[in-house]
């Protein structure tokens, strides 16, 4: 299932030493040659200051405990830079070890650039000094220090570009160390900058999104509340958009969130739209599984993507993850996704159909005539399905349901209030603008 691996597009969009837990992944599944993931790292580490890292994946590539000469010089200077870089960083990084100092400082950052001047010489020079120390070390792999330098300079710095840069490095380090909740405070507080700030062109605020978004995989399939929160970020307008103006494999994500969270298949009607509107662009056995079943309502090639689905799940780095539970090993969103596949596929089968042969509908969920029997049995009684099984028949019989004009009219109806809202908004606020700047004229 190489075929289907979204780890290059992926990586595009990652910060390289946010790839490397990608690879690790791959390295586990087996999915390429264990020597072409090796490769892949050594160039991937040839980026960054983590030399010791490429040296022992080097020896261990090539079968040798020779370390080529220009790795060697590499690493002294690396070293001899991070020493310079500490030297220069080191006023400010001795005063914000006392804790008795600290204490000094206000919520008034020109008062603490003030006092840091006045009483320690600690001046511009030395802040950014810090910033390009905590930096490296980011680069060498340092990654608990350089997130505690950053947030220092985070706290003292007058450069807004650099600031975006230090938030930046913060949302990576803490994803690096899996600090999720500090990690989903930095993304939200990313986002609201992306959001507000005023960049060159669009074109750079819609690359900044489809990167936040990619990040934000890291966090939201490892969040307790991640399902929700994918759901909730790239289903806004303008993440959607950026979805489907340059990063069209993220629908895999959000396809595969919706489908196993109960609580948002509200979504579903909106997600197919989407699927149908991009499908020129991008499809994978996911998407193409609910296409085939809510557009095309073909049970049979659903059944056969439905197979596809698990493969692609268990292969994917972000959905593939495994626990282990006493002596054995699960994977909790592909045993989610399949369960709640199997219900998207009865209930659909079960609305275009009266009188339903259980061995068919056995085969299409892929189970056995038994194991079928006992699970529609189960969901009928879960879900209070004006239905019941007749075992003489192996049937299941669905009652006829009549649908109420009225209930149709106020489901239709019930979303009116918010476009409207919302077409006012796009309209009102543009004109309000140019009024505003004709009285400034």
């Amino acid at each position: 299932m190489a075929e289907h691996d979204l780890t290059p597009r992926l990586a595009a969009q990652l910060d390289r030493h946010l790839v490397l837990p990608l690879l690790e992944f791959l390295q586990g599944r087996r999915l390429y040659p264990e020597a072409e993931v090796l490769e892949a790292k050594l160039r991937l580490l040839g980026g960054t200051n983590m030399v010791d890292y490429a040296v022992d994946i080097h020896m261990s590539l090539r079968g040798t405990d020779d370390v080529p000469e220009d790795m060697v010089a590499r690493r002294y200077g690396v070293l001899a830079r991070l020493s310079a870089l500490e030297a220069a960083a080191a006023p400010l990084v001795a005063f914000l070890g006392d804790e008795q100092l600290v204490r000094e400082l206000r919520p008034d950052r020109q008062y603490n650039l003030h006092m840091l001047q006045e009483r320690f010489q600690i001046g511009p020079d030395q802040i950014e000094a810090m910033y390009d120390y905590a930096k490296f070390k980011f680069e060498c792999g340092y990654y608990s220090p350089a997130a505690a330098y950053l947030y220092q300079y985070r706290v003292l710095c007058t450069n807004s570009e650099r600031s975006v840069s230090a938030m930046w490095g913060i949302l990576a380090l803490e994803i690096l160390m899996q600090n999720w909740d500090a990690a989903l405070e930095e993304l939200n507080r990313l986002k609201e900058i992306i959001d507000a700030k005023n960049f060159s062109s669009p074109l750079n605020q819609l690359h900044n999104r489809v990167w936040l978004m990619h990040w934000s995989l890291l966090i939201f399939f490892n969040h307790e509340n991640g399902r929700n929160g994918i759901i909730d970020l790239f289903f806004q307008d303008r993440y959607l958009n950026a979805i489907q103006t340059n990063a069209h494999h993220l629908l895999r994500y959000l396809a595969t969130a919706v489908v196993v969270n109960k609580r948002r298949w509200n979504m579903l009607k909106e997600l197919i739209k989407v699927i149908q509107l991009e499908q020129q662009c991008y499809k994978d056995p996911i998407t193409e599984f609910l296409e085939c079943l809510y557009v095309n309502y073909d049970f049979d090639s659903a059944h056969q993507k439905l197979m596809e689905c698990e493969k692609v799940i268990l292969n994917d780095p972000f959905l593939g993850k495994c626990i282990e539970e006493g002596n054995s090993i699960t994977v909790p969103l592909r045993d989610e996704f399949l369960e709640n596949a199997r219900l998207f596929i009865f209930e659909t089968y079960c609305h275009i159909h009266r009188c339903i042969d259980i061995s068919i509908l056995a085969e299409k969920l892929n189970m056995r005539y038994d194991e079928a029997e006992l699970w529609i049995m189960n969901l009928v009684r879960s879900s209070k399905l004006n239905a019941k099984i007749d075992s003489a028949t192996g049937t299941l019989v669905m009652a006829t349901n009549h649908v109420n004009a009225h209930e149709q009219i106020i489901e239709s109806l019930k979303n009116l209030n918010t476009w409207t809202y919302m077409l006012a908004k796009y309209i009102v606020e543009p004109a309000q603008a140019a009024q505003q700047a004709t009285r400034e004229d």
